[in-house]
């Protein structure tokens, strides 16, 4: 039987090479995003034959839009296994200048999301005896951030915290939880966030002397949610080119 995955915010970026790298693994793939026809759009791109993909609206602000997912992925595959919570927001406003409706709107989509998507599909599994939950969390969690605002950072390192207190719930009854904290990723999010001058100053201060690879993120997710993988729960897997070292 084929596993079968969800992953938010799989429209673009990482959680696209996270999604696409799933599908190449053998794993049946629900993509979400805010907009459903979007999602069914790089659904369709992935997978022409509509057999292991499909694409769903996910806001990740509302815990019911992660209960009509689960709903909607049972309906079509019969089961859930995996979840990758990748979905954010990612904005660089200076600390002194964050409004509180960016704050909030940041920490809803990141923080809250994750949480509630840990809950309910974590539920799930708990229930079914197996699931493997993937966080993406970031470097500027651990470092509080070099070109990120202070409230993605911080939602960021909330995730890392969440990951460990959804592992020690569920580990008993074969749900593990895991989380990647990625640094510069050579993605569009990054050149969105830093270009030109300061992108090449950013790679001269990564010890590899270049930016990470969305691909290889998309592999560590598959190992992760592997089947075999049940032995590692509650860590945070870095991958920064040495920017941090622990």
């Amino acid at each position: 039987m084929k596993h079968i995955a969800l992953v938010t915010g799989a429209t673009q970026g990482l959680g696209y090479a996270i999604a696409e790298r799933l599908l190449a693994a053998g794993f049946r793939v629900a993509l979400t995003g805010r907009n459903l026809q979007g999602a069914q759009k790089v659904a369709a791109e992935l997978d022409p034959t509509e057999d292991a993909a499909m694409g769903l609206a996910l806001d990740t602000r509302n815990k019911a839009d992660f209960e009509d997912a689960l709903a909607a992925v049972q309906a079509r595959w019969g089961a859930l296994h995996v979840v990758v919570n990748n979905a954010a927001i990612t904005q660089s406003t200076p600390v002194m200048q964050i409004s509180q409706e960016e704050f909030d709107d940041v920490i809803a989509v990141n923080q809250r999301g994750t949480f509630f998507s840990c809950q309910v599909f974590g539920a799930h599994m708990a229930e079914a005896g197996y699931g493997r939950i993937i966080n993406m969390t970031s470097l500027a969690g651990q470092n509080g951030g070099t070109s990120t605002g202070a409230h993605y950072a911080a939602s960021k390192g909330a995730i890392i915290t969440l990951t460990k207190v959804f592992a020690k719930e569920l580990a008993a009854r074969g749900v593990t939880v895991n989380a990647i904290a990625p640094g510069p990723i050579d993605s569009p999010m990054v050149h969105a966030l830093v270009s030109g001058e300061r992108l090449d100053a950013l790679t001269a201060g990564i010890p590899v002397r270049h930016l990470g690879n969305a691909q290889f993120i998309g592999e560590l997710v598959v190992q992760l949610a592997r089947p075999e993988a049940d032995f590692t729960t509650g860590a945070t897997w870095d991958v920064n080119g040495g920017l941090y070292m622990r």
